[in-house]
């Protein structure tokens, strides 16, 4: 087993991150590799067409992977749909066969689809329940068999602050992030015993695509033909209680960190909120 330090301590570890061609996806994978880790990235790398803004690519992906051996850690970059089990299983297997065991899993890959109950379409609904929330279960069904043989485990669901209240224009987003914490508490009561924690995250607005597109801003700022980022900052801070707009994707990753390493080894079945004290609106 590889050596661990006080710089590397998740050496010897192997990190499974889907949604990890760009943004917070890319984020956990850099620093978890340069705590140690060895990591495997997937994305769709394709656009949808419910989803309105541009999604990640081919080229992102290889951008992540590159930036992962940067760090002196073996990355294995694939394509794939979370919406598909069996590619999750093929794609998880395989990062079992070739780096020696699935330790942490970090299911990050996620879109936001904006709409009204009134207007939304199937598509627009099923797209997203099925890529932010089945796509969840998808990688934690391809992942937790691994790691209760090998008892021992970290999995981590990104969530949102809509998956604890919620927003007008983002119906399915906000079923959806709501579900990937009940789903994060049903698996960790199934695998405490195991050696496996399973927590959610909870981010606010993150500086990523996700946020800073036409479609939200215009959803955000109706009154303005062409919002821009200075047009949509305000309101956006005013869904947080600390005065600034969004956090950086290495704020979320901080997070991550902690819910892997050895001092969170009795946290399972929590949520930890980063979302600039917007939590503190919430009910206990």
């Amino acid at each position: 087993m590889t050596e661990t330090s006080d710089q590397t301590p998740l050496a010897g570890k192997v990190a499974v991150i889907t949604g990890g061609a760009r943004g917070q996806g890319r984020s956990h994978a850099v620093e978890l590799a340069r705590l140690g880790a060895d990591i495997a990235v997937c994305d769709l790398c394709r656009d949808v067409a419910s989803v309105g803004y541009p999604l990640a690519t081919g080229e992102d992906l290889g951008e992540t992977a590159r930036l992962v051996a940067d760090q002196g850690r073996r990355c294995i970059p694939t394509v794939a749909d979370v919406r598909d089990l069996d590619a999750m299983v093929a794609f998880v297997d395989g990062v079992r066969a070739e780096l020696g065991s699935v330790d942490i899993l970090v299911a990050n890959a996620g879109v936001s689809t904006l709409g009204s109950i009134c207007t939304m379409g199937a598509a627009e609904w099923s797209e997203t329940i099925d890529i932010n929330l089945t796509g969840v279960f998808n990688a934690m069904r391809a992942a937790a068999p691994h790691m209760r043989r090998q008892r021992w485990g970290r999995i981590i669901g990104i969530s949102s602050m809509m998956g604890r209240s919620a927003n007008p224009g983002i119906p399915a987003y906000t079923a959806s992030k709501w579900g990937v914490i009940g789903l994060c508490k049903s698996v960790a009561l199934e695998l405490a015993g195991d050696g496996v924690t399973v927590n959610a995250v909870a981010p606010g607005n993150v500086s990523t695509p996700m946020i800073h597109n036409e479609a939200l801003y215009r959803l955000m700022r109706p009154d303005l033909d062409h919002p821009a980022r200075e047009d949509v900052a305000p309101a956006m801070a005013g869904l947080h209680v600390q005065p600034v707009p969004w956090i950086e994707p290495e704020e979320i990753t901080a997070a991550v960190v902690f819910l892997v390493s050895e001092g969170a080894r009795h946290i399972t079945g929590s949520v930890i909120d980063v979302d600039a004290g917007a939590s503190a609106r919430f009910t206990g």
